[in-house]
């Protein structure tokens, strides 16, 4: 039966076997690459769509071992689990734009918090030997400017649905790591960006603004906030602090973070100033960047910086990508089409 206890299956050579979820994702994409160099088995999970959203992942030998479920659908992660028998499940799956959460509150509460509840309890139910990796954020902090930088103690108090239902899983990981002796991390990463980030995202927004400019298209980029100022890091480098969590020999929640501050208007002028220089362009603030109210969230979370000093002592983790680094690729990814 479907339920019923068994053994793990045999995995040869002690190839050690991961899940997914969120497969087609930028950070399921960095960590299929990362988790296929150390020699996983790896298995990830896709919603069933009209079309195919699998550009990221593409490119690696994983497709027969993508399977068709979603965080709602309880039976599907049971029966996946029950099938894959992952020594290690990634929970990556979310609705994670800040802003859209705010237009869909109730899909992303489903998803995001209750979808959660789903996994943790087909895991308890399968095998809770299987370690699970939770994708914390930081916008389960306010922002204020008076309480940064943010480390695993500091208050949380979210200013969005989205950083609610991410709050609402970060405590059902630590009940059920309590109460029933699983291991259970919660990664609460601070924002990290790439040339695969979704085009939604400010970041990418930016980047591929630039492109459209270069390309004669518009001579402006719309933007809200300019003035909120995040901790940006590289997915790449993010990846990896997921990976050494759940290596560590007890469980324990984390933040991963650079440390540093900039605004968006710092984000847009560094990468005005990479155009310029690769494509002699003459791009400026000024001249370039039209505020737009509509892209202002209802609720706004201003600053948003972290300490990871206690993830760097445990899990002896740095960030190698920084910020002009970071911009950098994003620009010549995007202008380079």
């Amino acid at each position: 039966m479907l339920m019923q206890k068994e053994m793990k299956k045999d995995n040869t050579a002690n190839k050690k076997v991961a899940f997914v979820t969120g497969a087609t994702g930028q950070d399921a994409s960095y960590l299929f690459e990362l988790l296929l160099l150390k020699g996983y088995e790896v298995h990830g999970m896709v919603r069933r769509s009209s079309t195919f959203n699998r550009s990221r992942i593409d490119h690696l030998d994983i497709q027969e071992n993508l399977h068709y479920g979603d965080m709602t659908d309880f039976a599907s992660l049971v029966s996946i689990i029950d099938k894959v028998r992952p020594d290690e499940i990634y929970n990556l799956a979310a609705q994670s734009h800040v802003a859209v959460s705010f237009d869909t509150p109730q899909y992303t509460g489903q998803v995001d918090a209750m979808g959660t509840l789903n996994l943790l309890e087909a895991v308890r139910v399968i095998d809770k030997s299987i370690k699970i990796y939770q994708a914390s954020t930081s916008e389960m902090f306010a922002g204020s400017k008076d309480e940064h930088p943010y480390n695993e103690k500091s208050q949380m108090n979210p200013k969005s649905p989205y950083g609610v239902a991410k709050l609402y899983s970060f405590n059902l990981c630590r009940i059920y790591r309590e109460s029933y002796g699983m291991f259970i991390v919660n990664g609460i990463l601070f924002n990290h960006e790439s040339e695969r980030r979704g085009e939604n995202f400010v970041t990418r927004k930016i980047t591929l603004g630039i492109a459209d400019m270069l390309a004669g298209k518009t001579d402006h980029i719309e933007l809200g906030n300019v003035t909120a100022e995040r901790d940006w890091g590289h997915a790449k480098d993010y990846v990896e602090a997921m990976w050494l969590m759940l290596q560590m020999r007890f469980a324990e929640d984390l933040c991963i973070c650079t440390g540093e501050k900039y605004s968006v208007k710092d984000f847009v002028k560094k990468a005005f100033e990479i155009t310029n220089r690769i494509h002699g362009s003459d791009f400026s603030y000024k001249k370039n960047v039209v505020i737009n109210e509509k892209f202002k969230r209802p609720n706004e979370v201003q600053t948003l910086v972290g300490d990871s000093s206690r993830a760097r002592k445990v899990l002896g983790w740095e960030p190698k990508i920084g910020f002009d680094e970071l911009i950098e690729l994003m620009v010549k990814n995007d202008t380079y089409l």
